[in-house]
């Protein structure tokens, strides 16, 4: 906390003196002054923080002076002193942004308390301006950076944002981005790699749970041509793609034990080698992981390595899920529709208020890539510049999807748009994880790709 000062305008000479001493006596730095013209040439010559202000004074009166000084000088907090009961002088000076009032006499202590309290008034405020300086440039480098926002006015949605530009500063410092699927882990993952001094690096993010364990070191690590079959060129890993950058390893408990060995071994030792060669390159990679399990169940059950583990979450961030910030829904729906209509070719004139508004009562389990896909459906099926509740199956049938008729109309028999309709709700009830969506549908998961594929559905 900066040092506080504070200045006393009262014209009687006996009360300033007194209680300068007494405040210089707590270490403040004090001024006073007779007139407010004096006092205004002090508050325009040195950064005062609170003004002890006598209500009646000469060439203008305390309310006079209140007023002035919260209109030229906002953050000037203001304690009002009088030798006269006056209750509408008293209302008049909270009106007008008095902290504290107090009638003559009162005793020092008092006056003391009152600025010990007006003292933390200002720390918090500072704190809270801080921390929205720093939303708002992250915010804004993000969207120079990436093109786009972590969207959210949320309490949570901010405490994220501060978290990533702290963490981008310490460039070598491994983060662990924890969420539900469909939170925006990657989205964040890229945010703290453009916002540090990795940015002209190159940022490669990789899906763990895609990867087999027979090509697990070439991917990370590289090979020398012929050092097995398919090998028929020398080929750079992940490691050396990234090197000077981020590595993002998406789901990062799908890699088998063998797997996770292999990298703690990277990780502690900052160099690698490829299949084939008996030279160790250097590497200089950030690794940011990200997960949407619960990886100390996982560690209980012997499925993840605890020092991979300790090794990884230098820095956690938790992003909440969506339904846990629900103020940020009108915001995220607002930019979506914007974004989504203006990419399809479509001018959105009139939305269905009903939209929102049954939006806030819906739990979103597949949080904002939810949110973004269920827009582009329904823009996709809106008819002209209307933009319908009719059109969000999600909405109009929350319990399942027997309505169908409702959603796309009585006189609409398009079987391929019923099956997509379908297969959205299916992956919007099971967070969009592909396998339990297809069990769901009493389908098989390589039949669930297929029909993924069929109608350009990307997860």
């Amino acid at each position: 906390m900066k040092e506080i000062k504070i200045l006393v305008l009262d014209d009687e000479k006996v009360f300033r003196d007194e209680i300068r001493e007494f405040l210089e006596g707590d270490k403040f730095t004090v001024h006073t002054a007779e007139k407010p013209s004096e006092a205004f040439n002090i508050v325009n010559e040195n950064q005062i923080d609170i003004l002890i202000l006598d209500l009646r004074l000469p060439e203008m009166d305390g309310l006079q002076v209140l007023a002035k000084i919260k209109e030229e000088h906002p953050e000037i907090e203001v304690i009002m002193i009088t030798g006269h009961g006056d209750m509408d002088a008293v209302i008049n000076a909270m009106r007008l942004g008095a902290l504290e009032f107090f009638p003559k006499p009162f005793r020092l202590l008092d006056m003391r308390a009152a600025i010990q309290r007006t003292k933390r008034y200002i720390s918090l405020h500072e704190q809270f301006k801080e921390i929205n300086q720093t939303f708002s440039l992250v915010s804004k480098d993000l969207i120079e950076s990436i093109g786009n926002e972590i969207l959210g006015e949320s309490y949570g949605i901010k405490q994220v944002v501060e978290l990533m530009g702290k963490v981008a500063k310490a460039e070598n410092t491994s983060v662990l981005i924890t969420g539900e699927s469909g939170t925006g882990k990657e989205l964040v993952a890229r945010g703290i790699h453009y916002l540090s001094s990795r940015k002209k690096g190159y940022f490669y993010a990789v899906n763990c749970s895609a990867i087999p364990d027979t090509l697990f070191e070439s991917e990370f690590f590289g090979h020398k041509k012929g050092s097995f079959t398919g090998a028929n060129e020398d080929k750079a890993g992940w490691f050396e793609v990234a090197n000077g950058g981020t590595l993002f390893l998406d789901e990062v408990v799908e890699m088998q034990p063998a797997m996770q060995t292999k990298l703690l071994r990277v990780l502690e030792e900052r160099k690698i080698r490829r299949i084939g060669s008996s030279a160790d390159i250097p590497v200089d990679v950030r690794i940011i992981a990200a997960t949407n399990q619960d990886i100390n169940r996982l560690i209980d059950e012997g499925k993840f390595r605890s020092d991979l583990y300790y090794r990884l979450n230098s820095f956690v961030i938790h992003i909440p899920p969506l339904r846990e910030r629900k103020e940020d829904i009108p915001i995220l729906f607002d930019y979506y529709v914007k974004h989504i209509a203006a990419k399809l070719g479509k001018k959105i004139t009139q939305i269905d208020p009903a939209i929102v508004k049954a939006m806030m009562s819906y739990n979103f389990p597949g949080n904002v890539r939810e949110l973004r896909n269920m827009i582009e459906r329904a823009l996709i099926l809106s008819d002209g510049g209307r933009l319908s509740i009719k059109n969000f199956s999600g909405l109009i049938a929350p319990e399942g999807i027997s309505n169908v008729s409702g959603v796309i109309g009585e006189d609409v028999f398009d079987l391929d748009l019923i099956e997509k309709i379908v297969i959205m709700k299916a992956l919007e009830r099971t967070g969009y994880k592909k396998t339990e969506a297809a069990q769901l549908l009493n389908i098989t998961r390589q039949a669930l790709d297929r029909r993924l594929e069929k109608y350009n559905i990307n997860l």
